[in-house]
């Protein structure tokens, strides 16, 4: 697999199925907020490892598929919302500066709320349905709210349908997607699934900003002579949003790709220049101001409820990401527990962006159970395209 998977010539090697089964996971889920809510079950926290506790195995990569092609211009449905002047003008400055045709750009009228209902996602949904053939393969919506439908993120809805028992407790298992690690290229055509994401920041400068860091980041990185580009990768102080760090790769230089995967433990980390991957896990991350980000950086931090994309207190929102210069972020919207499986798994995420896909692919193709988690950021950002 490792050849299949890469020309690169790394040696790829492990198994998905970890990933893909709850079972699978050394310890049970737990609520990573600050809070547990009351709808989620009581859990015992795993007791400490013993002395002789056998030591965790040495980080390796595992296999992921070889990828032909991406996404472009010509696959992207652009919705905006006409009741949203945020909307509108994001909306019409991302079809000119991605040349979106106007068969490309569907308008509607929705209220500007976090969450929409289950009859207005059902309207929302046909709408998109009537507007967009076969060819559009992947949905960018231009605003910041809505991002959720009930307990669903607007994304996971749109890809994987209403499941409205989940919201009586968002900490079980939830459904599979079929894009998850997937070389599919058009997933609407072959899987009927149209990933989204939203085209959200805090403010229009930011929104336009964001869009011309996604722009201007296409093939604009793996070449030599270069510096090479910053992953890092954190396990922090917080063991409960930790969980993915059993499955970060080994660190090292990827020469192919001009990349330095850095795996470190730390509550944070300060004063960081050529970023175009970073992974935690908190509540909050302090200094992102010290930050120094490529354009094309992918960044976001496993806690309950980044998906909040209007929170103004608690838990960090994925836009503080956005505000500080990442191009695309992921969070969830409401308690997903810490299931490794709704948060974007780092060596896929890595993996498929370093082999020339779109950030809306890469983010997507990463996350195995995404109804709860919602993606923003610059849908066809592809800093190592080819």
């Amino acid at each position: 697999m490792a050849k299949a998977g890469l020309a690169a010539g790394l040696a790829l090697a492990g198994l998905l199925t970890p990933w893909r089964a709850a079972a699978a996971d050394a310890e049970p889920p737990v609520a990573p907020s600050d809070e547990r809510p009351a709808s989620a079950p009581s859990r015992a926290e795993p007791p400490p490892p013993s002395a002789s506790a056998v030591a965790p195995p040495a980080p390796r990569w595992m296999s992921v598929p070889r990828l032909v092609g991406r996404l472009d211009a010509g696959d992207i449905g652009l919705v905006i919302n006409t009741a949203d002047p945020y909307s509108v003008e994001i909306g019409d400055y991302y079809a000119l500066r991605r040349g979106l045709k106007p068969e490309q750009v569907l308008r509607v009228e929705l209220p500007v709320k976090a969450r929409l209902n289950a009859q207005e996602f059902y309207d929302l949904r046909r709408r998109i349905d009537v507007a967009f053939g076969e060819d559009i393969q992947a949905i960018a919506f231009a605003w910041v709210m809505p991002y959720a439908v009930e307990c669903h993120s607007l994304p996971g809805a749109l890809a994987l349908g209403l499941d409205l028992s989940l919201c009586a407790n968002g900490c079980r298992v939830s459904k599979a997607s079929t894009y998850f690690n997937s070389p599919v290229l058009r997933p609407w055509q072959d899987l009927h699934l149209r990933p989204s994401m939203l085209i959200a920041a805090r403010t229009v400068a930011q929104g336009k900003a964001l869009i011309d860091r996604g722009v201007a980041a296409d093939r604009s990185l793996g070449r030599r002579g270069q510096p090479p580009a910053r992953a890092v990768l954190l396990e922090t102080d917080d063991p409960l949003r930790s969980v993915r760090a059993r499955y970060f790769p080994p660190p090292g230089w990827l020469r192919p790709f001009n990349v330095q995967v850095q795996v470190e433990k730390a509550p944070a980390i300060k004063d960081r220049d050529r970023l175009i991957l970073h992974l935690t896990g908190r509540g909050n991350v302090p200094d992102l101001d010290s930050l120094r980000w490529l354009n094309g950086a992918l960044a976001d931090h496993m806690t309950s409820y980044g998906g909040l994309l209007d929170a103004t207190s608690g838990q960090m929102s994925a836009l503080a990401w956005i505000e500080s210069g990442a191009t695309a972020s992921y969070g969830t919207v409401s308690e997903p527990c810490n299931h490794p499986q709704k948060f974007p798994h780092p060596q896929v995420l890595l993996m498929h962006y370093l082999q020339g896909a779109t950030a809306i692919e890469a983010y997507w193709r990463s996350v195995a159970w995404p109804q709860q988690g919602v993606f923003v950021g610059e849908p066809l950002a592809a800093p190592f395209a080819r």
